[in-house]
């Protein structure tokens, strides 16, 4: 096979014609006035599956002969690439087996059961989209299934393109012209190789910037290494887009035209996530808002560099996050916006320690979130780890000079430290 071509992507947009309808898009005015630009946001969420995934998915099994369906297939996937694949079988009448890893939320899990139906097959193994993957692919070798990448195929890359081909259609019908950017999560690379593939001949003014999470980069790891690399280390958190390792189909796609990438704090994502339920009432998975976060990140920052009035779209690329999760992602929130913040501090032990802490160091908008004894020294003192919530960003001066003024003796504790990494 090669590369898919606007052709390929024209062909996959026929065969997903009856099973797909054209997801909106819409002009984000909290975007476009926040950041002096005109933001549309092109929703991939509002998909069956509540992703673009199924493109992909349904491109591929719809290409099989008749002796691969009865075979099945099977997948590996953070969950939005198997609820795809679970769409795409019970459509198709073809049995699949599901592996995910165990970070794969609930919500995710359970939705894969209930759009397969009685044709398909969950194992939860590994900690890692990469575990899943290599227990999927001993599978097909067993038992003769039909792999479907989440991203590395070319029927895959060419379906995702498909939202590039939608984006165009819809922009020129609303406003009679193609955007100056578009800016695509990437995990994988599943998306933006297909994006690229098709912008490139139909709208080749069009610039595409990748938004990866900063603590999975690893398209940008690929393009600055040649080939793809497997990450050393790899945060979780936006579990849709953690891959520790691109495919070489779509690194080879995103390497041709070379995008600009840029890495999305985690705790960014999870600022925009929260704006966009909290403003635009969107359900917004941290992948989801990856491609409206990046908007947010400062040029000096590595944001994406776009002139003023520039008309950009971003692609909220899914929505299937847990609400049990929604915890981690306001605490996350909060540390990035400089709201939060811990400290281990030594209280003697003796009645009204706490209470002087309260009214000499705390300042009268400050909260504790968290107090808890991590041990006790001696007879003496005895150590606590405090969160403090602050009503602005700019009140920590004055709380730490409050704190090096007090008798206690404080220790702030930094966002890369195991300990911080433990109450998050």
């Amino acid at each position: 096979m090669d590369l898919p071509d606007a052709a390929d992507i024209d062909a996959a947009a026929h065969r997903l014609s009856d099973i797909v309808s054209p997801t909106p898009l819409h002009r984000s005015d909290r975007l476009s006035t926040l950041l002096g630009l005109e933001v549309w946001l092109k929703r991939e969420d509002l998909q069956p599956v509540r992703s673009y995934k199924l493109r992909g998915a349904f491109t591929l099994i719809d290409q099989l002969p008749p002796e691969a369906r009865e075979r099945g297939v099977t997948c590996a996937s953070a969950g939005n690439h198997a609820q795809g694949v679970a769409f795409a079988c019970a459509r198709a009448g073809v049995r699949a087996r599901v592996h995910l890893p165990r970070t794969t939320p609930r919500q995710k899990r359970e939705r894969v059961a209930v759009l397969g139906g009685g044709l398909v097959e969950v194992v939860i193994v590994g900690d890692t989209y990469d575990e899943a993957a290599a227990a999927s692919a001993a599978y097909a070798l067993e038992s003769g299934a039909t792999p479907v990448p989440a991203f590395d195929d070319p029927r895959t890359i060419a379906g995702q393109g498909t939202v590039a081909r939608e984006v165009l259609a819809q922009l020129d019908a609303q406003v009679g012209r193609a955007p100056d950017a578009v800016v695509v999560p990437v995990g994988g690379g599943g998306l933006a190789a297909g994006m690229l593939a098709f912008l490139a001949e139909r709208a080749p003014h069009v610039r595409v910037v990748g938004a990866e999470p900063a603590g999975a980069a690893s398209m940008a790891a690929a393009l600055e290494a040649g080939e793809p690399v497997t990450l050393p280390e790899l945060e979780s958190f936006v579990d849709g887009a953690a891959v520790r390792r691109v495919g070489a189909w779509t690194h080879a796609a995103v390497a041709a035209h070379r995008p600009p990438m840029v890495a999305v704090p985690e705790g960014l994502a999870c600022v925009e996530m929260l704006d966009l339920y909290q403003s635009d009432g969107i359900i917004a998975e941290p992948a989801g808002a990856l491609a409206s976060a990046a908007l947010r990140l400062p040029m000096e920052s590595g944001g994406p560099v776009l002139a003023p009035g520039s008309l950009v779209v971003a692609i909220v690329s899914g929505g299937n996050n847990d609400v049990s999760r929604y915890a981690e992602v306001v605490e996350r929130a909060l540390v990035h916006e400089g709201l939060k913040h811990y400290f281990l501090v030594e209280f003697p032990q003796e009645p009204g320690a706490l209470r002087r802490f309260l009214d000499e160091v705390l300042g009268p908008d400050d909260d504790i979130t968290l107090f808890e004894y991590v041990k006790r020294s001696n007879r003496e003192t005895g150590p606590a780890l405090v969160g403090v919530e602050l009503a602005a960003a700019g009140d920590l001066d004055g709380l730490l000079a409050r704190m090096d003024a007090s008798p206690l003796r404080v220790e702030q504790v930094p966002p890369e430290s195991p300990l911080f990494r433990w109450v998050m």
